[in-house]
């Protein structure tokens, strides 16, 4: 089986990323990519790094006969593009935030516009197979996670699943530059950036909603109120996400990480680790390490996600729901190791 890809805005970083993974994939081979400012151009000649695709032009819309698209424009443009391609039964894997809340009243106070496709939001699987799997093998329509959610997600899944903390929780997040986006405009520049941190949208970003509306569908009772900060740091790739929430009862750091090594036990991208993970350990790959700590004094859990951006945290993840959506290998194509130093 030759699954046949689409790449809607092959020319950002998280198609870009998606496009270098599928260089190597068994089972599924690019034959479309969009990219307006590059129109007319050979995709492996652009970018040299996916000289496989050497015979591939880029052009302003998908033209070739495909069986899954996946988007990467800004969020609200990619609800508009990805639409003709679900009405016509193609299936979509939307890496843009426009399908990942359930509510489009929600989304229009967060992303301070109405949703472009109201109607197709109740097809939308959210897509972070270590909390969905089985609904994203029979969707049409997946919604890839943000980054700083997939992290957040991960490092607290378990223990909202198990009721073992309380519906308060604090994530205090960092993210490498390239999260910004290929075409973001200033104040992304190295001497802007270099030998800085910075906070953003303080208790305000649109983040904030998507993490506690997957993280309540877990926990038995009132849907978690969530405090989430973003922070940019120095780095290219990769996120950092510190996750604080009360302990309900006590607990031992042994029987946290066995409930947390438990829940993750059937997942190949995700590991319980007994040390606290760089970013750099899942540099380049689909993996994500959680580390649980519990704060005995103070009664709380301290639980730590890691991952690459555009890794697990987009064009990884991407891949990993095209795979469980054609019934393929969860882990075809996604195999490679991390890269260090």
């Amino acid at each position: 089986m030759s699954v046949r890809v689409g790449i809607i805005n092959v020319t950002g970083y998280a198609g870009m990323e998606a496009a270098r993974l599928l260089q190597t994939h068994p089972m599924a081979r690019l034959v479309a990519a969009t990219g307006r400012s590059l129109a007319g151009q050979r995709l492996g000649e652009v970018f040299p790094h996916l000289s496989a695709f050497e015979g591939l032009t880029i052009t302003p819309d998908i033209e070739a006969d495909v069986d899954v698209v996946l988007s990467a424009l800004p969020t609200a443009a990619s609800a508009a593009a990805c639409a003709p391609f679900v009405r016509a039964g193609v299936k979509v894997i939307d890496i843009a935030a426009d399908f990942r809340l359930r509510d489009p009243g929600e989304f229009a106070a967060w992303m301070g516009t109405a949703h472009p496709a109201p109607e197709l939001l109740p097809l939308a699987v959210y897509g972070l197979p270590e909390l969905h799997r089985e609904a994203i093998r029979a969707a049409q329509l997946v919604a890839n996670p943000g980054c700083y959610p997939a992290a957040s997600i991960l490092a607290l899944a378990p223990a909202v699943a198990a009721g073992i903390i309380e519906p308060r929780i604090i994530v205090d997040a960092k993210s490498g530059i390239s999260g910004a986006g290929r075409g973001t405009g200033g104040g992304y520049n190295f001497s802007d950036v270099n030998e800085d941190v910075s906070a953003y949208k303080v208790a305000n970003h649109n983040h904030q909603p998507e993490i506690a509306q997957e993280l309540g569908a877990l926990a038995d009772g009132a849907r978690p109120a969530v405090t989430f900060v973003p922070h940019l740091v120095p780095m290219t790739r990769g996120i950092h996400a510190t996750c604080y929430a009360p302990l309900r009862r006590p607990l031992t750091q042994r029987e946290v990480r066995e409930l947390y090594r438990e829940f993750y036990a059937s997942h190949p991208f995700t590991k319980v680790v007994d040390v606290p993970p760089h970013t750099k350990h899942t540099l380049g790959s689909n993996r994500c390490l959680v580390h649980p700590a519990i704060d005995e004094r103070n009664g709380v859990l301290v639980a730590i996600g890691v991952l690459d951006n555009l890794g697990k945290g987009a064009a990884g993840q991407a891949i990993q729901n095209l795979n469980l959506m054609f019934g393929l290998p969860e882990t075809a194509g996604l195999e490679g190791a991390p890269l260090y130093p």
